[in-house]
């Protein structure tokens, strides 16, 4: 079972110590690196790296090095990947926070064809068209 971010952050303003809300909490913590989570996902999808990195659209050096967890990527990279992998939106999420980075959000324009892509289990290619046509950046533009 899943606890809401905003219900943990109220038991946490409620809480009259740290320790209690810690232990009442820690099974909600993300504890995994990225290259952990990624592994597991993998797992979970059935998809090889090698094909999530091709998917993803981004070299495969780079791509391995994502996954042994010796460079750490930037948020359109992060995505790129997600969405190679064929992630739902609950996995992106919690991959992005896992990560270190915002999650998808509805409200910015970015972020708004990106969760359009998801939903529509486009292409890491179809989106950065999308992308593209509405004069934005594309996933993972800068790093090779």
């Amino acid at each position: 079972m899943q606890k809401d971010t905003s219900e943990i952050v109220k038991q946490l303003q409620l809480s009259s110590d740290f320790q209690s809300f810690y232990q009442d909490n820690k099974e909600y913590m993300v504890d995994k690196s990225l290259s952990q989570l990624l592994m597991q996902l993998l797992k979970q999808t059935g998809i090889s790296k090698a094909a999530a990195i091709k998917n993803a659209e981004m070299s495969e050096v780079y791509g391995y090095h994502i996954f042994a967890g010796s460079r750490i990527p930037e948020r359109g990279k992060v995505l790129a990947l997600a969405i190679g992998m064929g992630l739902n939106l609950e996995q992106v999420q919690q991959l992005l926070k896992t990560a270190g980075y915002s999650t998808l959000y509805v409200k910015r324009p970015f972020d708004s064809i990106v969760l359009y892509g998801i939903c529509k289990k486009m292409s890491v290619v179809q989106i950065n068209e999308l992308l593209y046509d509405y004069g934005m950046e594309t996933l993972g533009q800068n790093t090779t």
